[in-house]
This record gives C-alpha cells, sequence and structure tokens, in this order.
C-alpha cells in the first residue's frame, strides 16, 4: 500500500501552492503551517535543495473527530501536503493517505474518519 497520494503538474511553483492551497479549502481544510524545506536547508546547513515545501492542512471537523476518539492521533496532524520541483521543472503535488498512516494505530473507530479524509485528499489532488 502507497503512503501517499500524488499527481504531477504543469505550473510554475508558487500558482501550484496558490491552486493547492485553494482546493483544499474547497474540501473544508485550511492550512496551519507552511515549512519552505529550501529556505530551511540553506539556512541551517547551507545546502541548495529543490523548491520543497510541506503545507499542514488541518479538516477541523474531522479533525474533532479524530481527537476524541484517539488522545494521542494529534501526533499524526495534519495532514501534510508536499508541492515539490522535479528534475525536469515540473511540480509534484502528493499527499499523505490517511487510511495507510492510521493503520500504525489500533482504533476502528478512526477508520471511517481516515476514509472520509482520503477521499477529500484524493478530489484535491485530482482536481489540480
Amino acid at each position: 500500500m502507497s503512503y501517499y497520494i500524488n499527481k504531477i503538474i504543469s505550473t510554475d511553483f508558487d500558482s501550484a501552492i496558490t491552486q493547492v492551497t485553494e482546493k483544499l479549502k474547497s474540501e473544508g481544510f485550511g492550512v496551519l503551517t507552511e515549512i519552505d524545506v529550501q529556505e530551511t536547508l540553506k539556512k541551517k546547513i547551507n545546502v541548495d535543495f529543490r523548491k520543497y515545501k510541506i503545507l499542514g492542512a488541518c479538516n477541523p471537523p474531522n479533525a474533532y473527530k479524530a481527537l476524541s476518539n484517539e488522545p494521542y492521533i494529534g501526533l499524526m496532524l495534519p495532514c501534510n501536503i508536499v508541492v515539490q520541483e522535479t528534475i525536469d521543472g515540473k511540480i509534484d503535488v502528493s499527499a499523505v493517505d490517511p487510511q495507510a498512516s492510521m493503520q500504525a494505530v489500533n482504533n476502528p473507530a478512526l477508520v471511517d474518519i481516515a476514509g472520509e479524509i482520503k477521499t477529500k485528499l484524493e478530489r484535491v489532488i485530482k482536481s489540480l
């Protein structure tokens, strides 16, 4: 089982970030965090790295359900979305597969929640 959902798109990096953020919003997600990996690696260890951002997305109703059923599930929240530049200049947008990550948690109450989030993230990725 793959642990991610992805799609390669032809656009510039900044436009991809904007598109992904808008598509996430249309599915009820907000972006809580944005980690610029390229900038961080340059600043911390002075290496050049491709454009790579991690967006921490949260769907509040589903996060609440998950947290209500599993007190430590916050360790796996928010859902990470990666936007990265490929070698050939295209943009790869990927999202964590919540069903795959939730397999590590032995709690049947999370199965439906993970399925619902996966469906939403698949729609986001497919719509790009």
